[in-house]
């Protein structure tokens, strides 16, 4: 049941660090006290700032890199479960960071992006032992490999190859190009819980709170800039044959790749990734460990955290 608000124009508080508690409790995790997490930033060779959220003390083991149309948050209960340093970034034109360079303007193409994410990892997670990339930026850790493989000494991937299609991420598309704008919290949480079915209000009330913004008047819009929505490919942009092209590419990065590699798929109809994609990353890379998680969709970081940090905590690096 979604709460009414009674004032549409009310002020709804927000602090990004307030809600930990909640995501603990609500997959049973063990909550001491507010964990080690700060907001860190690097700047980029031409002026942008990239904003991360760095969980603990040390330098980081991990960096976790979330979807299109997402931000960092999104890892939240994998590093309460996780329990190590880690490095989860805000993609350009996501969460806090600034948007994309010019030269690249609104598109998110792989090596744009994987570009962006070298430049904060060398400053700050330049020891990180593996790379998570879910959806786009499952696509883009693959760009970064055929780039800068010293970065990424081990991938994971989170529900994405190279083989997605804009057919396979339809729904994602129709939920990220939907309205632009909501009159009210209900009514943009009212939207996210229809294309969210397997999770609880409460789970995606904390998404939203850190993925959109109230406006003046009452309004909510979202944090991230409008591309062509997740997963569509690696060049929202371009005509279809050249995403095809930069797919291929990527395949090709796989091919080439010697880290350990491993996809971890969401099973539930929501996924992008299906019997064919499997193959095709075995056939490719026949030393690929590949995790079926029965209960996931699409975000495996939101529907089964506490799974995915397992298959995480438990891959060689």
């Amino acid at each position: 049941m979604v709460c009414r608000m009674s004032d549409a124009t009310a002020r709804l508080p927000y602090d990004e660090f307030s809600m930990f508690h909640e995501n603990a409790s609500e997959f049973g995790l063990s909550y001491p006290g507010p964990p080690i997490v700060r907001r860190v930033s690097a700047m980029m060779t031409d002026g942008r700032v990239m904003s991360a959220l760095a969980w603990g003390d040390a330098t980081p083991e991990l960096v976790l890199i979330h979807g299109g149309a997402q931000n960092a948050h999104t890892w939240d209960t994998v590093a309460l479960a996780l329990d190590r340093p880690l490095l989860a970034i805000d993609l350009p034109g996501h969460g806090h960071s600034d948007g994309a360079s010019s030269a690249a303007g609104a598109q998110t193409s792989a090596a744009s992006l994987a570009a962006d994410v070298a430049e904060v990892i060398d400053q700050l997670a330049p020891s990180a032992r593996a790379v998570v990339g879910m959806s786009l930026c499952g696509l883009t850790s693959i760009a970064l490999t055929g780039a800068r493989a010293d970065l990424v000494r081990s991938l994971i991937l989170v529900d994405v190859t190279p083989g997605v299609t804009s057919e396979k991420a339809k729904a994602i598309h129709s939920f990220v190009n939907g309205p632009t704008s909501f009159p009210s919290f209900d009514e943009i949480l009212a939207r996210t819980v229809e294309f969210n079915p397997g999770r609880t209000v409460a789970s995606l009330r904390r998404g939203i709170l850190h993925n959109a913004e109230q406006q003046a008047d009452g309004s909510w819009v979202w944090r991230h800039r409008r591309h062509g929505g997740p997963d569509e490919s690696p060049t929202a942009a371009a005509s279809g044959e050249e995403r095809m092209n930069a797919l291929a590419g990527l395949w090709d990065v796989v091919s080439a790749s010697t880290m350990p590699l491993m996809l971890v798929r969401g099973m539930r109809p929501q996924s992008v990734v299906d019997d064919t994609d499997e193959a095709e990353l075995l056939r490719r890379r026949p030393d690929a460990r590949i995790e079926r998680v029965a209960e996931a969709g699409h975000s495996v970081q939101g529907d089964t955290p506490v799974e995915l940090a397992r298959l995480i905590a438990d891959f060689p690096r």
